[in-house]
């Protein structure tokens, strides 16, 4: 069956638009393909093409790529909206900020961060108390350039703290415990790599943590599995670090230790996205035992303890989520009891704050926030301000509750709710400089459209109001891993409205927004469906006169970059303008890179002979066709990439180029892979505003979106793009 269900009669025939004067795009120097190999795999019987399999070899990529990045490079050098784009970043992240004091659990001391405008990382300060201006305990900027603060956890008293530092963006800390009192670094050394998961015990005399073993310790490719839980006593080596939590069946499970808010309980976790065990015991009891809570991977569960209850989350005979309560010293399912009953929200989390149950739900998209109290009833709810998304801090014992709340057009602010009074007062803006008129002309509206199944989809089409004609939108969505995408606060969609564009984020299937059943109707052999989805968006904002094909841009990253280059693969003539940032490209091999192996929960197995022909049919590598007429691209990858290996964009973009049918003379097909930046981009504000002035410059200018003219243009216009236009 043919695919392109949504191509809209006539598409093909429109004009492309015409640039703005100054818009000419710089063309690309003329530069050899990727070296073009014959392979063909038979797997299951099914013949497979791998004409760039020689791009996994880093000594045969070596001089294409560098070619490939100079290229890049010079054509984004050159583009015109970058200038200005760089010089805006650099005016919006660079700003005093100062966070407001969270009490460490045990004692008066409190911890605060703050930046200077002329700084790249928050440096953290310790406080004795309210009244206690307080004292720099680690200044992250006298790091190399590249290191960064991966993790800070501080013993329950702030007497010590396990910092992580990481390299480049990759997500390998390095741990080390600091002296809080002295600032100086202790002896002790830990296994493996990836650490992370620090949990302390109350007494101070130690923590657990998270680590993978090293490189060469477990086979070939064993440092990106077999993931452990430790436990360190404070003061020691690895060498005496006990091995607490692991699987020798399955390499692919997580496992982590928490110990409860009130330091009594001990609680284990293992699975993987969609599942978990969980075991609790008491810590102090003259003889602790260890006791399962579910211990099949059935479905999801988070468990705390409040007040001797054991608090338990789970999706288990509740798609949306529900509240289960049990005895934590007899936790197993059979004394389960319901607390909070499911409802048409989908529950994604409780906290207990203030003496009370702050569940946070999402509805239709976005967050709503239902208090109980610890018998189960329903007390009321917080009013927060629009449609958006919040986040909930407190602990059971202290009397202040903060909500976090963004949205679209509303920079992310700290309040204090008043569970009494339902109340909600500003303790902190957000100080990034936005001009305030152009929030005040922010418009959202959520849309719903069909899909090719007739599944029914919502969207949010943010905008600056009436239009008189299509204008340049920028498209997005992830639709993967049962990851909600609520309204956020974003810069790079602040900038693309303030030019007079339109953004939309799609909220296709394979999200969480919908709860187990939304999730699932996305994965494994139905996440086409994704695909149709976003590509069904892209045509109901043709159809409704919003854009044209020409000025249609479409961006994701991660699973969002698989999203996008499935959908130029598919309908290449719905859009103006890819990027395609950290992919997933090869949907045959994806498994076989990193720590991708994982990954198969969600996509399916290529291993396994019913699960690849659904992989095939939308592999994006695969599904270049020769001779198509592809728009502009630009893929970006990441050498410290721990996700997703930067082949999928190598083996993409080269396998475009060359199908492409002017082969990237005309709207030119580029490949950045970057050596300064991890999955999540780079470190420093110098390098994120050199990444997202590339990237966003690049949509701005083949959609032919207008931009200011002049060396000073947009000096403190107050509008700005995040790290990279995903």
């Amino acid at each position: 069956m043919d695919r392109r269900w949504w191509i809209l009669v006539g598409i093909g025939c429109v004009p492309k638009a015409s640039p703005e004067a100054g818009m000419e795009a710089p063309r690309p120097e003329p530069a050899d393909l990727a070296p073009r190999g014959t392979q063909i795999d038979v797997i299951h019987g099914l013949s497979v093409a791998d004409p760039y399999r020689g791009l996994e070899d880093p000594a045969q990529r070596s001089d294409w790529l560098a070619a490939r990045n100079a290229a890049a490079l010079d054509y984004t050098d050159g583009l015109e909206p970058r200038r200005w784009l760089q010089q805006r970043f650099q005016q919006l992240w660079r700003y005093d900020d100062e966070t407001l004091r969270t009490p460490c659990l045990l004692g008066d001391r409190q911890l605060y961060r703050t930046r200077g405008a002329e700084q790249d990382k928050w440096v953290l300060h310790l406080a004795q108390g309210s009244d206690d201006p307080g004292r720099v305990i680690l200044d992250p900027n006298t790091w190399e350039q590249t290191e960064q603060l991966a993790s800070f956890t501080p013993s329950p008293d702030c007497r010590y703290a396990v910092v992580g530092r990481a390299r480049a963006g990759d997500e390998d800390p390095v741990l080390s415990v600091l002296d809080l009192d002295t600032l100086r670094t202790g002896p002790d050394t830990f296994r493996g790599w990836k650490q992370g998961g620090v949990s302390w015990r109350h007494d101070g005399s130690g923590f657990f943590y998270s680590a993978k073993p090293a490189e060469g310790e477990i086979g070939d490719r064993g440092h990106f599995y077999h993931h452990r839980s430790w436990w360190h006593t404070l003061g020691t080596s690895a060498d005496a670090d006990e091995l607490v939590l692991w699987s020798d069946e399955d390499k692919n499970l997580w496992h982590s230790t928490w110990i409860s808010e009130d330091g009594r309980w001990k609680l284990e976790h293992q699975g993987l996205f969609n599942s978990n065990r969980m075991w609790i015991t008491e810590i102090d009891a003259p003889q602790p035992e260890r006791r399962a809570i579910i211990d099949t991977l059935d479905g999801r569960v988070q468990a705390r303890v409040v007040e001797d209850r054991l608090l338990i989350t789970t999706d288990l005979g509740a798609p949306r989520g529900r509240v289960m309560v049990a005895d934590p010293t007899s936790p197993g399912r059979g004394g389960w009891r319901e607390l909070i009953a499911e409802r048409d929200d989908i529950l994604e989390e409780i906290t207990p704050a203030a003496g009370r149950l702050y569940a946070r739900y999402t509805r239709n998209v976005s967050t709503a926030i239902v208090i109980y109290d610890l018998d189960g009833e329903e007390l009321g709810e917080v009013e927060l301000p629009t449609l958006g998304s919040a986040t909930v801090w407190g602990r059971w014992g202290l009397d202040e509750v903060r909500i976090t709340f963004e949205s679209f057009g509303h920079p992310a602010t700290i309040y204090r709710h008043d569970p009494e009074t339902g109340s909600l007062e500003v303790l902190k803006r957000s100080p990034v400089p936005v001009d305030p008129s152009l929030l005040e002309q922010i418009e959202v509206d959520q849309v719903w459209f069909s899909s090719r199944d007739g599944t029914r989809v919502p969207m949010f089409l943010v905008h600056t109001g009436e239009r008189t004609e299509p204008v340049p939108t920028l498209l997005t969505g992830y639709g993967g891993f049962n990851i909600s995408r609520r309204p956020r606060f974003s810069t790079t969609a602040l900038t693309w409205l303030e030019r007079g564009g339109s953004f939309v984020l799609v909220n296709t299937r394979g999200g969480g927004e919908f709860g187990r059943a939304w999730h699932e109707a996305g994965m494994g052999e139905h996440k086409q469906n994704v695909f149709d989805d976003f590509l069904a968006a892209a045509t109901w904002l043709i159809e409704e006169g919003w854009t044209t094909p020409e000025r249609l841009a479409i961006s994701g990253g991660s699973n969002g970059g698989l999203l996008v280059s499935a959908a130029v693969t598919q309908a290449p003539e719905l859009f103006g303008a890819v990027l395609c940032r950290v992919p997933l490209t090869d949907m045959v091999r994806f498994h076989r890179f990193g720590i991708a192996d994982i990954w198969t929960e969600e996509y399916g197995n290529p291993d396994d002979p019913d699960a690849l022909p659904h992989l095939l049919a939308y592999s994006p590598y695969h599904a270049v066709v020769e001779g198509t007429d592809y728009p502009a691209i630009l893929v970006v990858g990441s050498d410290n990439d721990a996700r997703t290996d930067p082949v999928h964009a190598m083996k993409f973009a080269a396998a475009v180029r060359y199908a492409d049918a002017d082969r990237g003379t005309e709207e030119p097909i580029l490949l950045l892979v970057r050596s300064d930046s991890g999955h999540r981009g780079g470190v420093t504000i110098d390098v994120r505003a050199d990444q997202a002035s590339r990237e966003l410059g690049f949509l701005m200018q083949q959609v032919g979106m207008a931009h200011p003219t002049g060396a000073g243009a947009g000096a403190g216009a107050g509008a700005g793009a995040g790290a990279g236009a995903g």
